[in-house]
């Protein structure tokens, strides 16, 4: 038997701060903090100061092949960072909310691994505070109205199905869906088209959420998405 303990184990055994603790250290005041329970937080962009920024290291880690067990990026990351810390370097790490298929996986999470991990584990791998619901919605709806759009008779943008890439996403490893035909059940099921399912962080959504600077931003950028829409509209056209 090992006598070596999981990264359940390692992270259950911790004795977590309070978020308004670990926000102290980093000096960002209590009020500023938008709280889900003791341990977790949002904080407002306005905090971001692109000069502030620009003063500071960047270190990216990327491009690694993990162990069989995952470790990989986020585990180095994480390391790194307390390593950075211990000899008493002003150190943050930032990670993407981990999907929830490793969970289910032999990996068993994606928030780091051993005593390289952020905590509460549990909460971080399962759902976190929403944000993927969130993007997920945003993506599936995109979906939605372009399906609804090709179903019109004598109307609608023209959207030929065939050229249609846009999918939709869920938080979920499901090879079944990966490549699917959609549309069956006659007239009111729609167009029957091929289509898929992304998981959400490989959304395009995902993308632009990580690329915008602010809100704004956010929606021009989203807004812009629908002009791949109008270039199809007119190229279909074209050929017709």
């Amino acid at each position: 038997m090992s006598t070596y303990k999981t990264d359940l184990e390692i992270a259950q055994a911790a004795r977590l701060q309070h978020v308004s603790e670990i926000a102290k250290k980093i000096e960002i005041p209590e009020d500023e903090l938008e709280l889900y329970g003791k341990f977790k937080a949002k904080l407002p962009l306005k905090l971001i100061d692109d000069k502030r920024s620009a003063k500071s290291k960047l270190i990216l880690v990327t491009a690694m092949t993990p162990t069989p067990a995952g470790e990989g990026k986020t585990t180095t990351s994480i390391g790194l960072c307390e390593g950075l810390n211990r000899i008493g370097k002003n150190s943050t790490v930032v990670l993407r909310e981990p999907s929830l298929g490793p969970v289910f996986g032999m990996k068993g999470g994606a928030a780091g691994g051993g005593y390289s991990q952020v905590v509460p584990m549990e909460d971080i791998n399962l759902h976190f505070t929403g944000d993927f619901a969130a993007i997920e919605k945003s993506n599936n709806l995109l979906a939605a109205l372009i399906d609804n759009d090709i179903q019109k008779s004598g109307g609608g943008l023209g959207i030929d199905p065939r050229t249609v890439e846009w999918k939709r996403v869920m938080d979920m490893n499901d090879r079944a869906l990966r490549n699917l035909v959609s549309g069956l059940g006659g007239r009111n099921g729609g167009m029957i088209r091929e289509t898929g399912f992304n998981i959400t962080a490989a959304s395009e959504i995902m993308a632009i959420l990580c690329l915008s600077k602010d809100i704004d931003d956010l929606k021009s950028k989203i807004g812009n998405i629908l002009l791949v829409i109008h270039m199809i509209k007119k190229q279909y056209l074209q050929e017709t």
